[in-house]
């Protein structure tokens, strides 16, 4: 028996990079996954190359109206909803001087109230449910400690960690358990856009910020999806169910917590 047979998952930004990982890894065990994605074209892309337990639906994370009827989808689709990752999320960075409040308001509007809206509407939709559920929310290293030219990353990410801290509390009563995982530096196409950012802001050349970054893994490279999926897999399982309010590292041991 494969340890997500059966369940019903929905994941945020999986069209690619880590969300897709996921999807990936949880249809090989068993669940049936909705690929969440602001970009459809590019969800339907997944989902068809993953397979017929995956299926695409459109998600704007910063619109309730487009959260709720994610989530209709989902139980339309399924009849249930019993997992959920909320991955999608952006960066930015900046000198603190140089701050926008558009750049706040929209890492904040995604990563936080993203997180937190999403998480309140699988949660009704699991209490109504009434057998309980997994929600997973994406932390990050950046959320447990300050970096220079990261101030608004770093504080949403903060944020998110003290969401699953409360929520956990909160949905226990429910059979509902909230984790997180905290990643390190996970390689990607987004990493082009990062190492160019800080090539402007720090005066340096291309790949550059990205092979510093990389040198600084204790592990000694960078991660990919699939470091991370194994965590996912068991969060959502039912080897967690006495686990609440906790963020897990798997980060190549940048972070001791």
């Amino acid at each position: 028996m494969k340890r997500l047979d059966g369940k019903s998952a929905l994941i945020t930004g999986s069209a690619r990079g880590i969300g897709r990982g996921f999807a990936e890894a949880y249809v090989r065990e068993g669940a049936t996954v909705a690929i969440a994605d602001i970009n459809l074209a590019a969800a339907e892309e997944t989902a068809l190359a993953i397979g017929d337990a995956a299926y695409a639906v459109r998600l704007d994370v910063t619109q309730q109206d487009s959260i709720d009827a994610a989530i209709e989808t989902v139980v339309s689709k399924t009849g249930k909803l019993d997992i959920l990752i909320n991955n999608a999320a952006l960066f930015d960075a900046a000198e603190t001087v140089d701050i926008t409040r558009e750049s706040y308001e929209k890492l904040y509007s995604v990563n936080v109230a993203g997180t937190l809206f999403t998480l309140q509407a699988a949660a009704e939709q699991m209490i109504k449910q009434g057998h309980g559920g997994k929600i997973i929310n994406m932390a990050s290293q950046a959320g447990r400690r300050g970096e220079s030219l990261v101030l608004v990353y770093c504080s949403t990410k903060a944020a998110v960690i003290s969401i699953t801290q409360s929520a956990g509390l909160n949905l226990i009563k429910h059979g509902i358990n909230v984790n997180a995982i905290a990643p390190g530096v996970v390689d990607g196409e987004h990493w082009a856009h990062v190492d160019a950012m800080f090539g402007k802001l720090e005066d340096k050349l291309p790949g550059q910020k990205k092979a510093e970054v990389e040198a600084g893994v204790p592990a000694g490279r960078f991660a990919v999806p699939a470091d991370l999926t194994g965590m996912a897999i068991f969060l959502a399982s039912s080897e967690s169910d006495y686990i609440l309010s906790q963020t897990y590292n798997v980060d190549g041991g940048q972070w001791m917590s």
